[in-house]
């Protein structure tokens, strides 16, 4: 009984372990056959992404291909003596993008240089009188210079030139500029001098012929010009040079001087390109002329084009 029953265990020990063993190596098998078949799979994606991507980059590479040829063909288009207008757009397209790269692209600047022309007013701090004093002769005041009255008017022009609308980096919107200007002011008409009155009166008949009083002063002067961009711009001249000469000449035959004028004004864009303005200055020279002074104020308008 006892043999029976331990040749049952035995047989039943044996066939456990063989399960056990076959279970081992089924699963084995499994693994082994699974990663074969991820592996074929992960195989087969790779594959077939590769010749997708070579198919795009060989149609892109085709179709860039395709494009020089095209160019190529409008370009030789383009020298022949009738151009198509696509040949011209393309030789545009090509001069653009050389002066981009050149750096040689530009954008028009605007005018703001200005040619104007002036008239008005002038007052005159004396009176250039040598009719006075001995036997009028003027002598002591003005021997040679004729007696005119304060008050005169003027005509004349000015170019400014602009230099830049930053005042050279320190204020925005303000521009600085130089004015060359130049006036002609008569102050009296065909009056005879003290020389000529004194001598009348020595010998009872004009010894000299009348004269005309003028002057005529030139300018060269710094300007300011505030609220670049817009129409109405107020300006000043913060002091700029004159320079004067008289006629007749002074009791030393001088006809030349030189002083400063100080300024003030505003010019309005009436049309485009065309200004209108008004402005006040006082003149001033360090010495007289001889005898003669130069001094005073004037007060006029102007109308101006941009160029």
């Amino acid at each position: 009984m006892i043999n029976k029953t331990k040749l049952v265990l035995g047989i039943a020990t044996a066939l456990t372990l063989a399960g056990a063993l076959v279970s081992t190596d089924a699963m084995a098998h499994a693994k082994k056959a699974k990663h074969r078949v991820v592996t074929e799979s992960s195989s087969s994606y790779s594959s077939s992404t590769t010749q997708s991507s070579n198919a795009k980059l060989d149609a892109m590479e085709a179709q860039m291909q395709a494009m020089q040829a095209e160019i190529s063909r409008l370009r030789a288009e383009s020298g022949r003596p009738v151009a198509s207008p696509e040949a011209g757009k393309v030789q545009e397209l090509d001069q653009w993008m050389t002066d981009v790269k050149a750096g040689k692209a530009k954008v028009a600047a605007p005018k703001d240089h200005l040619f104007s022309v002036r008239g008005g007013w002038m007052h005159m701090n004396d009176n250039r009188g040598s009719t006075q004093g001995l036997v009028g002769s003027g002598i002591g005041i003005d021997l040679l210079t004729s007696e005119t009255k304060k008050e005169a008017g003027y005509y004349g022009g000015a170019i400014d030139f602009n230099v830049n609308n930053d005042l050279f980096g320190l204020m925005n919107h303000t521009s600085f500029g130089i004015e060359f200007g130049v006036e002609y002011a008569e102050l009296g008409d065909r009056k005879t001098n003290g020389l000529g009155t004194a001598l009348t009166a020595l010998h009872g008949t004009p010894a000299l012929s009348s004269v005309t009083v003028n002057q005529l002063r030139i300018n060269a002067s710094p300007k300011i010009k505030f609220m670049h961009g817009n129409k109405f711009r107020p300006w000043l001249i913060p002091v700029g040079l004159d320079i004067n000469i008289i006629s007749p000449p002074s009791d030393a035959v001088t006809v030349l001087n030189t002083g400063m004028q100080f300024g003030a004004g505003a010019e309005y864009e009436l049309l485009r390109g065309i200004v209108i303005g008004a402005d006040g200055r006082y003149h001033h020279s360090f010495d007289d002329i001889d005898g003669v002074d130069t001094d005073g104020f004037t007060l006029g308008g102007s109308v101006g084009f941009k160029f």
